[in-house]
């Protein structure tokens, strides 16, 4: 399997070099030539799988320069860092089922990709006696999630933004309390999407990604979205296993378009869903886009759901690549319309191609705690508020022709407060944040400005 540029610049390369290159050297997302179909023979082989196998079966059609057993190896560590033994179990309650992703090290669903990435990286760079140094943002989740994913490994140094008193405090201590000496947290004066653009600004400047080694650990990097992949195929399988139905819509709480878009390539390579219905808080520019074919930009808003304060969603690109025809000559002019006037062009018939995969609805503050609160009064389960979003959504835009999954993206835990309003009582604290507010803390505040992060990063990284 080889991979492309969603820009057309960067063509035929090989994963490891994928996975190492991160935000495409022309600027573009680097995408898999083309996307593994599997048979409903196929799909029925593998139904039973465990989460382990499962993921060996669908990553290796991905990834054909990694020996198998090294690769089955990777996997394999990457969860049992796991709490559950299923990795990723669903849960029925009410009319729905939960798919629980956050029983990994940091509680939240972008474990189950970072967690495996982290291990690629160190398995790489020990191959190729290379150093890395890794630059993302973070909203929230990222951040924390990939600092466990590398804290600590030889020969990977990280560098994490995320938007000062923006993200809740139970993330900012997640990532502020790892002291270990190759960890290094960036307290950015501005929104996520400042942060996230500095990145992409860093990632852009090729002397200085080449100089310094730079990783990526956001989801412009390919291996973040196909880990995700995995676990709309573990789901499907147990609902259909559950109800004997034939297809299942997935509900997905989304800011940067990355987890849905692995629902996306889950669907391309034949897993038997109807609708992918795609959930936002009040930043909405991707449930505009869906109902509306208004794809621009809007001032960010912070609200109970921070993970999915975002309007520019990075990784929309790589599914505008699909929408307009794999023509990366029309995907860099829309991207460059979008960069000068804030707005995207998407044609009537476009749109309509984009609402036979994905349903929208965009869901406030209000109705979110109303959510979590009357979801608990009525299953004793909670939600955390990025949850609610997508479960609230789910109900308002399913068709109710199949059964409805949605994606359980944080523990309730780490967004104590909102639950508390929304519930009355606080969530338990697990025992991994349980004295996490004493603990010594670690971070750089500094302004949303690219030279003076370029000039820290400088001066820490590793040569």
């Amino acid at each position: 399997m080889k991979y492309r540029s969603t820009r057309g610049q960067v063509k035929a390369i090989p994963f490891s070099e994928a996975v190492m290159m991160g935000l495409a050297d022309d600027g573009g997302l680097l995408l898999p030539e083309s996307i593994p179909t599997l048979s409903a023979v196929e799909l029925s082989q593998i139904a039973d799988f465990s989460y382990p196998q499962l993921a060996l079966n669908i990553l290796s059609r991905f990834i054909d320069d990694i020996p198998q057993d090294d690769l089955k190896d990777l996997i394999d560590r990457s969860y049992a860092t796991f709490e559950h033994p299923e990795v990723t179990p669903v849960i029925a309650k009410d009319d729905i089922y939960i798919l629980e992703l956050f029983h990994g090290p940091t509680l939240a669903f972008k474990d189950v990709a970072l967690q495996l990435l982290g291990n690629i990286f160190e398995y790489l760079l020990a191959k190729k006696n290379r150093h890395m140094n890794i630059i993302g943002a973070t909203s929230g989740d990222t951040g924390s999630a990939a600092i466990y994913g590398v804290r600590g490994k030889q020969g990977i140094n990280i560098f994490i933004l995320h938007p000062k008193g923006k993200v809740s405090p139970i993330q900012e201590m997640q990532m502020t309390t790892v002291t270990d000496a190759n960890v290094f947290n960036i307290a950015v004066e501005g929104t996520f999407d400042d942060a996230q653009a500095i990145v992409k600004e860093i990632f852009g400047d090729l002397d200085y990604k080449q100089q310094h080694a730079l990783g990526a650990v956001n989801s412009i990097n390919w291996a973040r979205v196909m880990a995700q992949v995995v676990y709309y195929f573990y789901a499907c399988f147990r609902v259909q296993k559950e109800t004997g139905c034939a297809q299942v819509e997935f509900s997905v709480p989304t800011g940067n378009f990355g987890d849905i878009f692995a629902g996306y390539i889950a669907m391309q390579m034949g897993l038997p869903i109807k609708k992918l219905i795609l959930a936002t808080n009040g930043n909405n520019i991707l449930s505009r886009f869906v109902t509306k074919g208004d794809y621009s930009s809007a001032e960010v808003h912070h609200s109970l759901a921070p993970s999915m304060d975002i309007q520019v969603a990075s990784n929309f690109e790589r599914y505008l690549f699909y929408l307009y025809g794999e023509d990366s000559a029309r995907v860099c002019e829309a991207m460059e319309i979008f960069k000068r006037d804030g707005v995207l062009p998407v044609s009537a018939a476009e749109l309509q191609e984009a609402q036979q995969i994905f349903a929208a609805s965009s869901v406030d503050d209000e109705a979110t705690l109303a959510t979590i609160g009357e979801f608990h009064q009525k299953t004793g389960y909670t939600l955390d508020p990025h949850t609610a979003i997508g479960v609230e959504a789910g109900k308002r835009v399913r068709s109710g022709s199949c059964p409805l999954i949605c994606l359980a993206t944080a523990h309730p835990a780490k967004f104590g407060d909102a639950v508390e309003k929304a519930c009355g009582v606080s969530p338990a604290l697990p025992a991994a944040f349980q004295g996490i507010d004493q603990l010594e803390k670690r971070l750089e505040t500094m302004p949303a400005d690219l030279t003076a992060i370029k000039e820290y990063v400088d001066r820490l990284a590793l040569k």
